[in-house]
């Protein structure tokens, strides 16, 4: 990829002296899905392949030790961008930069070093841990497959200091997952994550099934190892509360494609995009201040027939005729990213 065809606002070429490079930079990632009928189905009933466009252009940066929070609705890509940064998907096309390396070229050692030091927490802490495993398996077995801690003592131990680490106690080494509440077992997941000493944590939506009590106390625990350890997040979140406690910059993402990018005080206090607005006009307004408020109208389109032009122009009410046929690209607007026609006209 060349540095015209970059996503504005991320380097597409090393930093100069006496500049920091971000740990991780995204670029022009995209990952499309065959869905398709079987080939019989489709000749016979005389219908065409079918692509589903779930990331499309996404690009990004997050420096060491920051957090960018990713939401949106559901359907909108949020975890597929999870799944291809760790490696789950391969992308379509675009690349991911882990520490100024290309991770589609690494192999063998390097592939292994790069996993160990990127690792996720997944969204259902029932559905995560082997519910036939003891603790200590689960949480060792990453110890064992990167060779990181020999002898079972040894391994006894660092698995007793990585839950003591979440807020569990040393003996839950024995227990089964089932032994646990939700926000225990998403704990286990933490550590789980940590056992490899990473340097990268994608988060997906680590809270969204837990009680509030509870969700703040795993926030808190993840808040903390990030101070402790110099941890870097990717946390995906449909809570925009939740995003906004943990988050240093936010991205809001809108049918595979990122609506607008900025700093975490800039975009709850002076949002861009409409559907930046809808979203934070949709949170509950506690303090009853009596501003006006537009609640988010409409329902995300079929994302294998997506509208022409701006995908949110059906629902905008800002919206023009540029907006229902031309797309708006993703640049920078004062001093954050944000791609709507209506603001680079200034016209909101």
């Amino acid at each position: 990829m060349t540095a015209a065809s970059a996503p504005k606002g991320v380097p597409s070429t090393p930093p100069g002296p006496g500049s920091v490079r971000p740990l991780v930079e995204v670029h022009g990632l995209a990952k499309t899905f065959d869905v398709s009928a079987p080939w019989l189905n489709r000749v016979v009933e005389g219908k065409p392949r079918q692509l589903l466009h779930a990331v499309d252009d996404v690009g990004f940066a997050i420096g060491r030790g920051r957090t960018l929070g990713l939401v949106g609705e559901s359907g909108c890509g949020k975890s597929t961008v999870a799944r291809l940064l760790v490696g789950l998907y391969a992308p379509t096309r675009g690349r991911v930069i882990f520490d100024g390396q290309d991770t589609a070229t690494l192999a063998g050692a390097s592939l292994r070093t790069l996993r160990r030091r990127m690792q996720m927490i997944f969204q259902d802490p029932y559905a995560s841990l082997n519910p036939r495993w003891k603790v200590l398996d689960i949480v060792a077995e990453p110890l064992r497959e990167h060779g990181l801690v020999a002898g079972e003592d040894a391994q006894h131990e660092r698995v007793a200091a990585l839950l003591q680490s979440v807020g569990l106690a040393a003996a839950d080494v024995q227990k089964f997952p089932h032994q646990f509440s939700g926000g225990q077992r998403q704990r286990i997941s933490i550590a789980r994550a940590l056992a490899t000493q990473p340097e990268f944590l994608v988060c997906d939506e680590p809270t969204s099934a837990l009680d509030v009590s509870v969700q703040a106390q795993v926030l808190n625990i993840m808040k903390d190892l990030q101070r402790a350890q110099g941890l870097t997040y990717l946390f995906i979140s449909h809570n925009l509360a939740v995003v906004r406690h943990v988050s240093d910059e936010v991205g809001v993402m809108y049918l595979g494609r990122l609506a607008e990018l900025a700093p975490k005080a800039e975009l709850f206090a002076r949002p861009r995009h409409p559907y930046t607005r809808m979203l934070l006009d949709a949170i509950p307004d506690v303090r009853m201040s009596g501003r006006a408020r537009t609640p988010v109208q409409g329902e995300v389109p079929n994302p294998l027939n997506p509208p022409a032009g701006c995908a949110f122009h059906p629902r905008c009410p800002h919206a023009n005729v540029r907006c229902s046929t031309e797309r708006p690209v993703l640049q920078t607007i004062g001093g954050i990213r944000v791609a709507c026609h209506a603001v680079e006209e200034g016209r909101i």
